[in-house]
């Protein structure tokens, strides 16, 4: 595995032209192989020694790579939407021309229900918005919800979620699949979380709670970039490094999960439903087209 201890381990003397346009490079081709992904996830890939230009693991170089990134899609060099931000939403309010018009529009959001024949549920929650926004398409074409929980989650937003599941009829049991950093704080945080969500769900739902990154094994298989711990910290002593799941490359995480909840699924059920949502999708058009002739 690669070990960063410190930021004296790379230069920080001002980078030169040249070397900045291997900077920009390394950035511009981690993200053509790979997106979108977070500035947290780029910056991870650009602490790896072993690249021709690294920056120092710090907050300092965190700002350095935010910085490049903004001036690489104001350059047009890479896409906007190859950088995943969930940090901010908008909010906004649809309004339709007649009846036509709105069942055309929604004609496209229609999903069929991928679950409807699996033994159990499944939901996703991540540590932060940063690993949030490099899952959220997958959990989009995969029908699970998707919650980022800002570190400790709120107390609020877990019982919001478990009334979910409570207000239900569907009782089959519910798996969640936890992703969060390998540090003395982020090992707490899924204990903490599958206690309260064990506490404010009804007792006739079975959760099947799994963390599937980060972990021991996970580091050394994909040679995850560590750090020390804090000196003084006297959580989980069992932890002797760091390691953020933003370490791990988007792609693997992304696979992780996928083969993770595709388990869970039926045989051949994003086939089957994809079917049925074109056969409906176009049922839905024809209403609309009906609509249509029937105010001329």
């Amino acid at each position: 595995m690669t070990e960063i201890y410190s930021a004296g381990t790379i230069k920080r003397d001002r980078r030169t032209k040249d070397r900045m346009d291997t900077l920009d490079a390394q950035i511009m081709t981690v993200l053509s192989e790979d997106h979108p992904q977070s500035i947290r996830h780029i910056f991870y890939r650009m602490t790896d020694p072993r690249l021709p230009e690294p920056v120092e693991k710090s907050d300092r170089g965190y700002r350095h790579i935010q910085s490049r990134c903004v001036l690489l899609r104001r350059a047009g060099l890479i896409p906007y939407h190859w950088i995943a931000d969930m940090s901010r939403h908008g909010y906004h309010v649809n309004t339709f021309g007649d009846a036509a018009d709105f069942v055309r529009s929604v004609s496209g959001l229609y999903r069929a229900d991928l679950w409807r024949d699996a033994e159990s549920r499944c939901e996703v929650w991540a540590e932060s918005r940063s690993i949030a926004s490099v899952l959220l398409a997958d959990c989009k074409k995969l029908a699970v919800s998707l919650f980022p929980c800002g570190g400790f989650s709120s107390l609020s937003f877990i019982h919001a979620a478990a009334q979910q599941h409570n207000a239900l009829k569907d009782k089959r049991p519910l798996v969640v699949f936890y992703i969060g950093d390998l540090d003395p704080a982020g090992v707490l945080i899924d204990v903490s979380l599958e206690k309260e969500l064990r506490e404010h769900l009804h007792s006739d739902i079975e959760l099947d709670f799994r963390r599937i990154a980060i972990n021991e094994e996970q580091v050394e298989e994909y040679d995850l970039p560590t750090k020390p711990r804090k000196e003084g910290d006297k959580r989980s002593q069992h932890v002797k490094y760091t390691v953020e799941a933003e370490a791990m490359p988007a792609r693997d995480l992304r696979s992780i999960l996928r083969i993770e909840v595709e388990c869970l699924l039926p045989e051949n059920a994003l086939d089957v439903a994809k079917v049925a949502e074109q056969s409906e999708r176009q049922h839905l058009r024809n209403m609309a087209a009906m609509y249509e002739r029937g105010q001329r």
